[in-house]
């Protein structure tokens, strides 16, 4: 079977042009070709007078050899690589030894079914309640304003992403296929197979709530166990005379120890508590890059229209989205962050006194507006009046989402303003044309009062030139509402790149945004190769 990429047709093509297309690519008559499915299907907007889809296709012709040694220079036709997933170890029949993981967001969860599918049994544990009690509590903040601490957007079964944009794609390159193997496991979890081939996969916050039950029971028919309302305390480290250390296991805040001599951290960006024990347990960290901003919102139609032009509404096409990067004269970036097309902002804090926005869509992205983080780059070592100390991001994060609570008037719902006043240097006092989504409520204000002024300069710099890409971005009556801080993470847990163990503490391997990383996948592998070297069982 041949892979072709990059083969372009226009949107409104007819059902027979694919399989022209094909003949023509391949220089072949029609009774050479055996079959064809389409692998993946994506579309080029660049220009909005003339959209095109842009196909991935599988390719079984009658002399693939010909084919091949034709197109020896083409690297868009080659053969089909194999995607098919194949664990790296296996358990031991005898094996006892449980690796523990802390945290059941995305990574959290992968990590576990991974290492339950090669048959070791891992623990997991989580702070928060189960997704759709979870679920309850979120509500209670965004409808009447009430933080449970342990229980919120942040924390619980499904992490942070449980109430976000959804989106399965990713730009880091992977070689292995391990993204195919995370869509195809969301399919088997429920997801639509249509996230299998669309160019941007996406599932949606309310749909991810079912998703999420299915991995949990497949996670336990595996054998793994899964604790809720268990938040770990403290790291159990042994520290040797040579001074090597090694994780022995964890305490939870019932007093409750569990041993073990694997254990993943993927507990999100938000677990300020267990970044500052770690710290003080000697884990080894550093400060990271790390933005602020503000979630903009604009009615999706303005959207639509700006990205597809006559094509706008065209079913193929679905909601328009956009990404925007711009490097302002102060040596900032701005940049759109968790583009959330026919989507709402919402509340997302963890910590009381203080405000914090995100975006979220369901999975047909319905919504009246769209919303976006627009963040702007910080630099630690001007910015941070602590640095380097690893923590010193979490002060100001703190500071600023506080500044954003008391410009609410010490109340959960997001300090906002008009485009239009924002540009004047003016509190807005009344809302425009577009109606705001978050959850929580908004509160018309002045941003300067919870954004730095680096942060300021470069949106009023910024905002003008991205209206020269999407127009209308910039209108008066778009509405901007603070603050953005968890965009990712403001330090790195540092570790081995080979062994993907805490750098200085054999055992413990930071994984997921809270470390400062991403893969569940590749950390449950080192794992479970690193258990097998140890007697665990035997690599594959």
């Amino acid at each position: 079977m041949l892979r072709l990429t990059d083969l372009r047709l226009p949107l409104e093509h007819d059902e027979a042009a694919l399989k022209d297309a094909l003949l023509a690519r391949l220089g072949i008559a029609a009774e050479s070709l055996e079959d064809f499915r389409v692998f993946r299907r994506a579309h080029d907007a660049r220009n909005a007078s003339r959209i095109f889809l842009v196909y991935s296709v599988d390719v079984t012709v009658k002399d693939e050899d010909d084919v091949l040694r034709r197109f020896a220079a083409d690297a868009h036709i080659a053969p089909t690589p194999d995607m098919r997933y194949r664990p790296v170890a296996r358990a031991g029949a005898d094996e006892t030894r449980r690796p523990i993981i802390i945290g059941t967001g995305p990574c959290g969860l992968f990590a576990g079914l991974l290492l339950a599918q090669m048959g070791f049994r891992p623990i997991l544990l989580e702070r928060g309640k189960i997704v759709r009690e979870r679920a309850e509590d979120t509500w209670g903040l965004w409808q009447q304003g009430k933080l449970n601490t342990e229980y919120n957007v942040q924390f619980g079964e499904g992490g942070a992403g449980a109430f976000s944009d959804g989106k399965l794609s990713s730009r880091v390159r992977d070689p292995r296929h391990l993204g195919r193997k995370m869509l195809e496991e969301f399919v088997r979890a429920g997801v639509p197979e249509d996230i299998l081939f669309v160019g941007k996969p996406h599932i949606g916050s309310f749909r991810l709530i079912k998703v999420v039950e299915n991995l949990r029971a497949a996670l336990r028919a595996l054998g793994a166990e899964i604790r809720f309302g268990c938040r770990m305390e403290n790291i159990l480290i042994d520290v040797h005379a040579d001074g090597k250390r090694q994780a022995r296991g964890v305490r939870l805040a019932d007093g409750e120890t569990l041993h073990g001599d694997h254990v993943v951290l993927a507990v999100g960006h938000s677990a300020r508590d267990t970044f500052a024990m770690l710290h003080e347990k000697g884990v080894v960290m550093e400060v990271k890059p790390f933005s602020i901003g503000v979630r903009i919102e604009h009615p999706q139609t303005l959207i639509d229209q700006a990205r597809f032009g006559r094509f706008a509404g065209h079913p193929l096409l679905g909601v328009a989205d956009y990404k925007l990067v711009y490097k302002a004269k102060n040596g900032r970036t701005a940049y759109s962050f968790c583009m959330c097309p026919g989507g709402q902002v919402v509340a997302a804090t963890s910590e009381p006194g203080r405000v914090v926005t995100n975006g979220m869509n369901q999975y047909f992205r319905a919504e009246r507006n769209a919303n976006s983080g627009i963040v702007v780059d910080v630099f630690p070592e001007r910015d941070f009046p602590a640095y380097p100390h690893p923590l010193s991001g979490v002060a100001f994060q703190r500071h600023w989402e506080g500044k954003a609570f008391e410009a609410r008037g010490c109340a959960y719902q997001a300090p906002a303003q008009r485009v239009g006043d924002f540009m004047a240097r003016r509190p807005s006092v009344c809302l425009g044309t577009l109606l705001p989504s978050c959850q929580s409520g908004i509160r018309l204000t002045d941003l300067a009062l919870c954004l730095p002024g680096f942060a300021l300069e470069t949106l009023r710099e910024a905002l003008p030139v991205f209206a020269c890409q999407i127009r209308g971005y910039d209108m008066e009556d778009t509405l901007m509402a603070g603050v953005e801080t968890r965009a990712s993470l403001l330090l790195r847990i540092r570790r081995d790149p080979k062994t993907l163990q805490s750098e200085n503490t054999c055992g413990l391997y930071p994984a997921g945004e809270g470390a400062g990383y991403a893969g569940g996948i590749r950390v449950a592998e080192a794992l479970a190769l690193r258990m097998t070297e140890t007697g665990g069982g035997h690599p594959q």
